[in-house]
């Protein structure tokens, strides 16, 4: 298998997250909903207050940027960034019909930020870190936007067979075409899935006082195999980017396989798919 360069590898990520943003809108009430106690966890790690300045990479469609928009209040201010525009635009949108004046969001990569010194007293990044290509050159860039003692925290998902959200349907996909084995430290979903290697990272960016702590959460909680489907295939940008190449009959019978296969998990009223993910957090 070829080796892509970065700059591939940074053209096949925007391509994979602009194929879904407009499913991130669709479903942004089930991912908020899910990822809430990340999202939370976070910015308490982040000690974010009244009257922070706060950078969040990889904003997605808004959050955890908003939601310390809120906590900072009008004396703060907020700056979101993500490489894509139309996740973007949804995330512009909700800060406005909450009238947040206190927030702006740019389209930027997350390896090229510039900000002056000293210009943040926390930073932020929600499963972003996973997808960079070169993760130091971001954190080092993080290290040196923050003020003394600031702080920056990122989730990044833990093991594959940890996250059933996302490998119940990778599982069936396997059966339907030869999924590709990325070397490691391949940008992904999964490549901060040991813990080690992203406090290495984290470690060599500068961070000091480093922790890690696990969550496990129902990432979604959905009515039945067909919602499960109907959600992750909005949401994961990197499995449709795979489905995609599947032809229209290969393709009808994985879909029907991957609804049978989530509808057997069901227990009680609903179908809850959990993931796991790191919450790391260090200090300037």
């Amino acid at each position: 298998m070829s080796t892509l360069n970065n700059a591939e590898l940074k053209d096949r990520e925007r391509k994979t997250w602009a194929l879904v943003a407009e499913g991130w809108r669709r479903q942004d009430e089930l991912l908020r909903e899910g990822a809430a106690p990340v999202t939370n966890r976070m910015l308490e790690l982040a000690k974010i207050g009244a009257g922070h300045s706060v950078l969040d990479i990889a904003s997605g469609t808004g959050e955890p940027a908003i939601s310390a928009a809120q906590l900072v209040g009008a004396g703060g201010r907020v700056i979101g960034t993500d490489l894509i525009d139309n996740m973007l635009a949804f995330a512009r949108e909700k800060a406005a019909q909450a009238n947040l004046d206190n927030i702006e969001f740019h389209c930027v990569d997350g390896e090229e930020l510039t900000f002056d010194p000293a210009a943040f007293d926390a930073v932020t990044m929600r499963w972003g870190l996973m997808f960079m290509p070169e993760p130091e050159a971001c954190l080092k860039r993080v290290h040196s936007f923050l003020k003394e003692g600031g702080r920056v925290v990122t989730a990044c998902w833990a093991a594959p067979d940890r996250n059933p959200f996302v490998m119940v349907a990778m599982q069936v996909l396997g059966k339907y075409m030869e999924l590709p084995k990325p070397p490691p430290g391949t940008p992904g979903i999964f490549s901060f899935a040991d813990a080690d290697r992203l406090h290495r990272v984290l470690e060599s960016s500068g961070f000091g006082n480093i922790e890690i702590e696990e969550m496990e959460i129902d990432v979604m909680e959905v009515e039945d195999g067909a919602a499960y489907w109907s959600s992750i295939s909005d949401l994961a940008g990197p499995v449709m980017m795979l489905v995609n190449q599947l032809d229209e009959d290969t393709r009808a019978k994985f879909e029907r396989d991957v609804i049978e296969t989530a509808d057997a998990m069901k227990q009680g009223e609903s179908l809850k798919m959990s993931g796991t993910t790191w919450i790391a957090s260090g200090i300037r």
